[in-house]
C-alpha cells in the first residue's frame, strides 16, 4: 500500500494599513475647535470688569438680533441663531458688538432669519397688523384705518400716536431701503359715498402717516414713496364692518448702496428664508407673545 503524502497548505497573510477613517476625524476636530472657541469666548466675557461692558454683553444676549423685547419672550433658540449667523458672517463686528451698547431700533432687513423677523413683527405690532408677508427682500404689512382714524375722515383717533410708535419700531432703523406707503380709503366709508371725497381723505391721511415715518428715520439712505388710493369696497360683507380702508407698508431692500456697493450679504436661503410666510404663521407668533406677557 502506497504511503499517503501530506497535503501542503499555503497561507497568505495580507496586512492592510489603517485608512483615513472616512474623514470622521475632521468632524471631531471641527467640534473640538468650536468648543475651544466657545471656551475662550466665555473666558474673555467673564474677564470683563467694566460695568458698561458687562451691560453691553448682557444686552446682546438679552435682545436676540438686537430687538426690543426681553430674552425670555422667545427663548434661547433665537439668541443662538443670531450668535451663530453673526459669527459666521461678521466675526469681528460681532465681537465688537459685545462691548457696544445695543441698538434699540434694529434694521428688520438685517435680522438674519425669517423666524426672527416674524417674532419681532409680532412683538412690535401684534394684532394691529394684518396681511403680513415676509420674503427674502421685502416685508409687507397693513394697518386697518379704524386703528388710526375716525371712519371716513382724516381725523386721527386717540391711539394714533401709540400705533405709529409701534410702526416706528419697524421702520426707524432701516438702511438702504425703500418704504412704500399706500393709503386706501373705500368710497362707501366716507360721507356721501363720493369718490372725490374718498380721494381727499386718503391724501390727507397719507400726509400724516408719511410725516410720522419720515420724522422717525435714522438713516438718510431710506426713501419713502407715498401713494393715495380711493376705490370701491369689493370685500365680502362680513369684512366690511369696522374698517373703511387701510394703510399698507411695504419695505424693500435696495439693490445697491449710495456708494455703489452691494447691501449686506444675505444669509443662506435669503435674509428671511426662501419662501413666503402666510398670516397663520404670523398669528402663531402673536399668540406666543400674548401668552408670554400673561
Amino acid at each position: 500500500m502506497a504511503e499517503k503524502k501530506p497535503q501542503i497548505v499555503i497561507k497568505k497573510i495580507t496586512v492592510v494599513a489603517g485608512g483615513a477613517h472616512g474623514g470622521a476625524w475632521k468632524v471631531a476636530f471641527a467640534d473640538f475647535m468650536t468648543a475651544m472657541m466657545a471656551f475662550f469666548l466665555v473666558m474673555w466675557l467673564v474677564n470683563q470688569t467694566s460695568p458698561e461692558e458687562k451691560k453691553a454683553i448682557s444686552d446682546y444676549f438679552s435682545t436676540p438680533s438686537v430687538i426690543e423685547y426681553q430674552f425670555q419672550n422667545f427663548g434661547a433658540e433665537l439668541t443662538l441663531e443670531k450668535l451663530f449667523l453673526d459669527l459666521i458672517n461678521e466675526p469681528l463686528k460681532t465681537l465688537e458688538s459685545f462691548v457696544t451698547p445695543a441698538d434699540r431700533t434694529p434694521n428688520v432687513m438685517h435680522l438674519g432669519t425669517k423666524k426672527i423677523v416674524m417674532a419681532y413683527m409680532a412683538e412690535q405690532l401684534g394684532n394691529m397688523a394684518s396681511d403680513v408677508n415676509v420674503t427674502a427682500d421685502k416685508v409687507v404689512f397693513e394697518i386697518p384705518d379704524n386703528l388710526l382714524f375716525d371712519r371716513g375722515t382724516p381725523d386721527p383717533i386717540g391711539q394714533f400716536v401709540k400705533v405709529m410708535e409701534r410702526v416706528k419700531g419697524v421702520t426707524a432703523g432701516l438702511e438702504d431701503s425703500n418704504i412704500y406707503i399706500t393709503s386706501v380709503v373705500f368710497r362707501e366709508s366716507v360721507p356721501g359715498g363720493s369718490m372725490v371725497t374718498a380721494s381727499n381723505v386718503s391724501e390727507q391721511r397719507l400726509d400724516l402717516i408719511r410725516d410720522k415715518v419720515l420724522g422717525a428715520l435714522e438713516s438718510d439712505s431710506v426713501a419713502v414713496v407715498a401713494k393715495a388710493n380711493a376705490r370701491n369696497d369689493d370685500r365680502p360683507v362680513k369684512q366690511r364692518q369696522g374698517s373703511g380702508g387701510f394703510i399698507r407698508f411695504e419695505i424693500r431692500q435696495k439693490t445697491t448702496k449710495p456708494d455703489g456697493s452691494k447691501p449686506k450679504t444675505k444669509y443662506s436661503g435669503g435674509t428671511f428664508g426662501g419662501s413666503d410666510v402666510d398670516n397663520g404663521d404670523y398669528d402663531n407668533f402673536v399668540d406666543a407673545v400674548a401668552k408670554k406677557k400673561r
